[in-house]
């Protein structure tokens, strides 16, 4: 910011040329006065504000952390988000009911994408709570067909078919279409409005991307949200071969200098750092995207296995051979493009 110096101390005959910084910060200030100031200089004030004022009491470190996220929503476009083709739980239309719910039982989701004979032929979704009422209507009917008495029979889950296909059941919804670059916000909003909380990324040719829900994009403000069912995750580093480790990104650094037995906590900017995840994203000035390479201190070189633009999620730890060590690379750098997912993928 430019300071606001008084007469007295400027000198008495010396001038200086109004530069264009000069005049965009004059002509701000007066649109600042009249109310009048472009919405984008408004949200970068409030971002700026909120990264000066780190000693701040009036926000938490949770309310800080959710208002940038908030700020920074418009920039999120769908692609940054979705769940990869490759990763995404789907069923067929022809599968029978008793498979849909061993499926449901070990997906963990309570939306699942319904398609034909592929993903990219996509017939809607199934919900589990529809799942459940057909289910329970189908048992409600059972009963008080067979029931001789007066009295309101008990539901009888006996009498359900389970080898009745999903596609004759009639509980399919509709999901939403939507391209990679939609803005994340907006789509957010089409989820509102038409009360549909699930949407499939189709690609320039009307294949089947990946796939978003509601909760994905909320969680790109509030952080992860884990209910009741979710199993919690252990911050483990892992060897999966010689000289080779697979790390969740939120294990400590401690853990790092236990498993490794590298100290990372005595590296430059390392000391305000807790996790293997924020270490590498200090390393590389930024957050590295899914497969690219870091190389980092003591031999060490980071692969990112999983990540979304606010985190780096699962990463591969490999040491280097001192004989590739030699070679001169800056740390914090790419040591390679990032690989097709596909080469990534385990």
């Amino acid at each position: 910011m430019n300071e606001d110096r008084s007469r007295s101390e400027r000198p008495p005959v010396r001038t200086f040329p109004e530069t264009d910084d000069t005049r965009d910060h004059w002509y701000d200030r007066v649109l600042t006065r009249l109310g009048l100031k472009p919405r984008e200089s408004i949200r970068h004030d409030l971002e700026d504000a909120l990264e000066e004022s780190v000693e701040d009491t009036d926000f938490s470190p949770q309310e800080r952390a959710m208002l940038k996220n908030v700020l920074s929503f418009h920039r999120i476009r769908v692609e940054d988000v979705m769940v990869p083709r490759a990763d995404i739980v789907a069923v067929a239309a022809d599968t029978n009911l008793g498979d849909l719910l061993n499926l449901f039982r070990t997906a963990g989701h309570s939306r699942l994408p319904v398609y034909g004979e592929t993903l990219d032929d996509p017939k809607g979704m199934v919900h589990i709570r529809d799942f459940l009422d057909f289910i329970a209507m189908r048992a409600d009917s059972g009963a008080s067909e067979s029931g001789a008495s007066d009295e309101a029979p008990l539901p009888s889950l006996g009498l359900i078919d389970l080898s009745m296909a999903l596609s004759s059941a009639n509980i399919l919804r509709p999901v939403l279409f939507v391209p990679r670059s939609m803005p994340a916000i907006d789509l957010l909003v089409r989820m509102q409005a038409t009360r549909t909380h699930m949407a499939l990324v189709i690609d320039e040719y009307g294949g089947t991307d990946g796939l978003v829900s509601i909760e994905d994009l909320v969680e790109m403000v509030v952080g992860d949200i884990e209910d009741e069912h979710d199993e919690d995750s252990t911050l483990t580093i892992v060897q999966a071969a010689e000289g080779t480790y697979i790390a969740d990104a939120r294990a400590s650094l401690d853990e790092v200098k236990e498993t490794l037995g590298v100290d990372l906590t005595e590296e430059e900017g390392a000391e305000d750092i807790d996790t293997i995840g924020g270490f590498i994203v200090t390393l590389a000035g930024r957050v590295p995207s899914r497969s690219e390479v870091i190389v980092g201190p003591a031999g060490l070189e980071f692969e990112v296995l999983d990540a979304d633009p606010r985190r780096v999620k699962r990463l591969r730890i490999l040491r280097r051979s001192p004989a590739a060590s030699e070679v001169e690379i800056s740390e914090g750098q790419p040591l390679a493009p990032p690989r097709p997912e596909s080469a990534a993928a385990e």
